[in-house]
């Protein structure tokens, strides 16, 4: 169980390594079975005419024209009136049986393959992409014969890229599959993701709806970026090449002003209106990118140069500069202590890093290296993007649970005042005129309890104590109608208490218990002796009949931050929760004879002397009563 729950909390981490090890051992093994691989070690290449055939190349030879080349030579730039390339490479005089050619990299549109003067293969692209591969199946007859590439295209790249190679068949296909199938996989995956995504958007709320469905279009346009960037689809579904291409290139113009809109969203918040302006731009860029493939699209083509600059030169002056305004907004952000922009600049930055060590080793191999670290980088900046998304929807559920309670809490305070205003109403207008008439029949009761025998003057005693208990209450009903003190002096805290002791400690031996105070003798406070004594007794008294067996109440205080405390903690029953939440609430007691006034007025007191009152409880553990008053001092 334990092994399950480590593996659940650092699912993420593992995930990461398992991808990051994929990448690194299939293109361990790729590169090992190429090293396996013999390669030819040179061809010839001769610039052409779109009208030239292999029978006038073999019969009548240009070998003046002919230029020979090896792996590590560079590609000659094509010459601009240039739309046709021959390639010329010599078969060994031995061939192993179930043999095949390989040429991993070469661009062109059209190429027609030729084994000696026979037609082998016809590959021709009607859109504007130029990279392919071949693999071709060589016999032991064709030992010793010259194949024959041309080569044609309406694009500025002409020519192979990469080693040719002469190996087992089984092997150069499996070779020809691995390639690119990282991208088939990591496309596919981030394809799966975004379409759950887009699901579960509709069981979110407006407001994080909008965040949401831009990170799906970003991971959506990525995952359809990584397969339309893999040759291999061209090479094997060149009928779907046109739809390809332009996937390819929606992708992008979709991709980078979800991109800013995201960035914007989660970090921008309104602050910086030229970014929620870039990102119009863009998406107006995008919009008439998209026109414009359409437009050419449907020209066949014809205009495929203004549109390569204005979707590859043009857009990539755009990317650069959004990436530039995105780094250093979230440098900014990091500054002033963002914790998402921590965790995007992470994302971003390995992102930054992968591409730079792909950058690097394509360098020092003689640019013959495959790039594929920057596909780790972009696995990680999505993770980070979900992350971040993940972070902000938790804060946004914690804002509302805030929110929640705060409004139970407003609520709750509404609900009190308007209890306290109608009984401060009722009290006003009533006790005055209760009181007098108590007080009467009280005399009266008095008066004929002197008279009578011992069995009436019990009956009479009893009255004449509901009478007294009724006054209190008419008491009580009063100091809460005029909560104003009359006179604000300076209290010292220790001497009150003291002058109460006489009162509290014998009550609270009478119920076997103590009491034991600790309070310095320097701590003073703005209010009314004796409304300060009432609201101590009320409080002491309240923990004393809630003692159980060997109760104490402990009384200490102290000065803090320009405030005085007050502490009364007592080792009673305790009070449950949904009670404590309830206390100072009218006519509310948790006492099976109280009437929930004491506590109301204790509340009123401590407010009108600028002080605030806290309950912590625990049951059978005890109760512990917080006090807090502004420090006086004398000036």
């Amino acid at each position: 169980m334990q092994l399950m729950q480590l593996i659940y909390q650092f699912r993420w981490k593992i995930w990461l390594i398992a991808i990051f090890s994929f990448l690194i051992m299939d293109n361990h093994a790729f590169a090992q079975q190429s090293e396996e691989m013999k390669a030819i070690p040179s061809w010839d290449m001769m610039w052409g005419q779109p009208g030239d055939r292999i029978e006038d190349l073999i019969f009548s030879p240009a070998s003046g024209k002919w230029m020979t080349f090896t792996s590590n030579d560079e590609m000659l730039d094509k010459p601009a009136d240039i739309t046709t390339a021959w390639i010329r490479i010599k078969l060994p005089m031995q061939i192993p049986k179930d043999s095949g050619l390989y040429i991993d990299d070469m661009y062109t549109q059209q190429a027609s393959i030729y084994i000696g003067d026979r037609l082998v293969r016809n590959v021709k692209f009607d859109f504007p992409y130029d990279e392919q591969r071949t693999l071709l199946p060589l016999s032991t007859e064709d030992a010793g014969n010259f194949v024959y590439l041309k080569l044609q295209t309406s694009m500025e790249r002409l020519g192979i890229h990469s080693e040719i190679r002469l190996d087992h068949y089984a092997e150069l296909t499996r070779a020809f599959i691995f390639r690119d199938l990282q991208n088939i996989i990591l496309g596919c995956a981030f394809l799966f993701i975004s379409v759950i995504m887009l699901i579960c958007s509709f069981f979110l709320k407006q407001v994080q709806r909008s965040t949401w469905i831009s990170l799906c279009l970003i991971i959506l346009t990525l995952g359809m970026i990584f397969l339309t960037y893999s040759p291999f689809l061209y090479a094997n579904f060149t009928q779907f090449g046109s739809i390809f291409v332009d996937l390819f290139d929606v992708s992008l113009a979709v991709f980078l002003p979800s991109l800013t809109y995201f960035y914007e969203k989660v970090f921008d918040n309104g602050h910086f209106k030229w970014i929620r302006n870039f990102r119009k731009f863009q998406m107006v860029y995008s919009s008439i990118s998209i026109i414009f493939m359409l437009f050419n699209q449907l020209n066949h083509y014809r205009f495929v140069q203004p549109y390569l600059f204005f979707t590859v030169t043009i857009l990539g002056i755009i990317m650069i500069f959004q990436f530039i305004v995105i780094i250093v907004l979230s440098i900014l952000f990091v500054i002033r202590g963002n914790k998402e922009a921590v965790i995007f600049s992470y994302g971003f930055g390995s992102f930054a890093l992968m591409g730079v060590f792909d950058l690097i080793l394509y360098f020092a191999n003689n640019q013959k290296y495959q790039f594929f670290l920057w596909k780790i980088g972009v696995v990680g900046f999505i993770i980070a993007l979900i992350v971040i998304l993940g972070r902000r929807f938790a804060i946004n559920q914690e804002q509302m649970s805030n929110y929640s309670k705060e409004l139970e809490f407003y609520n709750h305070q509404l609900q009190l005042s308007e209890k306290m205003e109608m009984i401060s109403s009722l009290a006003a207008s009533v006790a005055h005129e209760v009181r007098n008439p108590l007080q009467v029949t009280r005399g009266f009761l008095q008066l004929v309890a002197a008279r009578t025998d011992d069995k009436n003057k019990e009956y009479m005693g009893i009255a004449i104590e509901e009478l007294d208990r009724a006054s209190v209450i008419i008491t009580d009903f009063l100091t809460f109608a005029k909560p104003q003190l009359d006179e604000l002096v300076s209290l010292n805290v220790s001497k009150e208490i003291s002058q109460i002791e006489g009162i509290i400690m014998p009550l609270a031996t009478l119920n076997g218990g103590h009491i034991y105070v600790s309070i310095p003798t320097d701590l003073h406070i703005l209010g009314n002796s004796s409304k300060l004594k009432q609201v101590l007794i009320n409080i002491i008294k309240n923990s004393i009949e809630a003692f159980q067996v060997d109760g104490q109440i402990h009384i200490w205080a102290y000065e803090k931050n320009e405030e005085v405390f007050i502490h009364i903690k007592d080792n009673g029953e305790g009070i449950e929760p949904l009670q404590l939440a309830r206390l100072g609430e009218p006519y509310y007691s948790t006492k099976t004879k109280g009437t929930g006034l004491g506590l109301m007025v204790t509340f009123r007191l401590v407010e009108i002397m600028k002080g605030q009152i806290e309950f912590k409880s625990q049951k059978f553990v005890g109760t512990e009563v917080i006090m807090k008053f502004p420090l006086f001092t004398e000036k």
